[in-house]
């Protein structure tokens, strides 16, 4: 018989050895926790952040929804600022949410900037609330991402970025074309390259160039470029990037190459907006202008109101006067059928505003404010069985029963038994006293922490309360009115985010 043993022997025997000999030798791992085989997987390629925030976020995304608030608390306890805070929370949407559909789970990032401004708003010790509101819901969102095939957003192909000075041009032509990967790559050379105004100056376009996702394009841009002012441009390549990919989400063909509903208005305001004349900021107030362009929101195509702005600039009205009848149209969708289509109409008009203000580009001012009468109009095609009867300029203020600070106590509880009355008091508390405006502002923010349960509660009340100063003073009282239709009242039932949130902070 032969004395060499069969290879599978020497490796039984081998393996064997092997095992007995380790086990003396790695006995110390015996009471480390397991790694179970998808622990052990490498992570897949996503981007990532700047070092100093990059352990927040992802102490925001590794939580579980039940311990993020504690986990925050602790963090806060470890020198965690508001505005890390804010900071982590926006990026951790960014990477961890898909823009796509602009809207639905995306809210949680598209609420970020709301939330901040309700903070801003809000007493000192109270500027917390809504952050903590946010962080919940971007748990929510979260976890929608995660059944909805678990979208992060990738690293970016270093070798494939073109040249800095051909960054912008290749942008523009991506966007124009509707070329996502050419887009990606173009966005995070021209952020490296180039200054904000300059970038940002793109986005006010493409934001307002088409209505798919009823407004939502115009308002990420222009609440991710609030948020930038408050977090630092240095954060700004994820950002556009997640910013561009949600402007080119489309439906069916290449959008460049055909004429979709949806696309139409901008195509033919870049005709109107080259005739409205020189010099068009600088017109007349006039109160009664408000009220003839209202009239003919109403009964207008996109295409008759987009002429009638133009007439209106060329006849020499203000533009402050176009904007009244904007956000009083707005309001007013709403007023006559309350509910997410006309939210959208005030959150959306806000964002266009909002560009309109901060664009020093001339053309992209007048195609803004166009955009905004078109977007209405295709809003109000939307609303089938509105109650049409409801016109803003004719409600009637009645009288405040309660004196003081009970006369906001006496319409917050309005809002919960009848919103028209609620609307018609206003009226009467805005016109009597201004003074209690703010009051009413500062309790109508409170009352979203405690009982909103939908971002929408978020973003429309900043919208709202915001345009209320955007309106020309005759007509202030009457838009602050219509936001009554959806604001909560104090008798709506309680979320139980403050209870939760109490017992947190009261250990930090």
């Amino acid at each position: 018989m032969s004395d060499s043993i069969s290879r599978r022997t020497f490796v039984s025997n081998t393996l064997k050895a092997g095992a007995v000999a380790g086990l003396a030798d790695l006995a110390f791992v015996n009471h480390l926790p397991a790694v179970s085989a998808d622990q052990a997987k490498v992570e897949r390629d996503k981007v990532l952040f700047n070092s100093d925030i990059e352990p927040l976020v992802r102490v925001i995304e590794d939580t579980p929804r039940s311990k993020l608030f504690d986990a925050v608390a602790e963090q806060m306890r470890q020198g965690v600022g508001y505005q890390q805070l804010l900071t982590g929370l926006f990026l951790a949407g960014v990477r961890g949410i898909q823009p796509r559909p602009v809207g639905f789970k995306f809210h949680a990032v598209l609420v970020v900037n709301s939330a901040h401004l309700a903070s801003q708003a809000m007493p000192d010790r109270e500027r917390w609330l809504p952050l903590f509101w946010a962080l919940d819901n971007f748990k929510n969102s979260q976890e929608q991402n995660a059944e909805q095939g678990n979208w992060v957003m990738p690293s970016v192909e270093e070798s494939k970025l073109p040249p800095a000075a051909q960054a912008r041009q290749r942008f523009i032509e991506a966007m124009d074309n509707w070329d996502e990967e050419g887009a990606d790559k173009a966005v995070a050379a021209l952020v490296r390259n180039a200054g904000a105004g300059e970038i940002i100056e793109l986005f006010w376009r493409y934001g307002a160039r088409d209505f798919r996702d009823i407004g939502h394009k115009a308002i990420y841009v222009a609440n991710s470029w609030r948020t930038m002012q408050a977090i630092g441009w240095r954060h700004a390549e994820p950002v556009m990037r997640s910013l561009a990919y949600a402007l080119l989400e489309h439906e069916g063909k290449n959008p460049a190459q055909r004429d979709a509903e949806p696309d139409l208005p901008w195509r033919e305001n870049l005709k109107r907006a080259s005739q409205i004349r020189a010099g068009w900021q600088q017109g007349s107030a006039r109160s009664e202008a408000v009220a003839d362009l209202l009239k003919g929101l109403r009964a207008s195509s996109y295409a008759d109101a987009c002429d009638q702005i133009v007439n209106v600039l060329n006849k020499g009205t203000s533009p402050a006067n176009v904007w009244d009848s904007l956000f009083l149209r707005a309001g007013e969708l709403l007023m006559q059928q309350p509910g997410i289509v006309g939210i959208h109409c005030v959150t959306s008009v806000n964002a266009l505003h909002y560009g309109y203000q901060a664009s020093g580009n001339d053309e992209t001012r007048r195609m803004l404010m166009l955009q905004a009468a078109a977007f209405l109009a295709l809003f109000d095609k939307r609303m089938a069985g509105k109650d049409e009867q409801r016109k803003v300029e004719t409600l009637e203020p009645i009288a405040v029963h309660s004196k003081g600070a009970d006369a906001v106590e006496e319409v917050l509880a309005d809002i919960s038994k009848d919103r028209m009355t609620a609307a018609r008091k206003v009226m009467t508390l805005v016109e009597n006293d201004p003074a209690h405006t703010e009051a009413l502002m500062t309790s109508a923010r409170r009352l979203i922490f405690s009982k909103g349960r939908d971002s929408h509660d978020y973003k429309f009340s900043s919208a709202a309360l915001e345009d209320y100063f955007h309106t020309t003073g005759p007509w202030r009282a009457r838009y602050l009115a219509t936001s009554m239709f959806n604001l909560h009242g104090s008798g709506d039932r309680n979320n139980n985010l403050i209870d939760r949130t109490r017992a947190v902070l009261s250990k930090v």
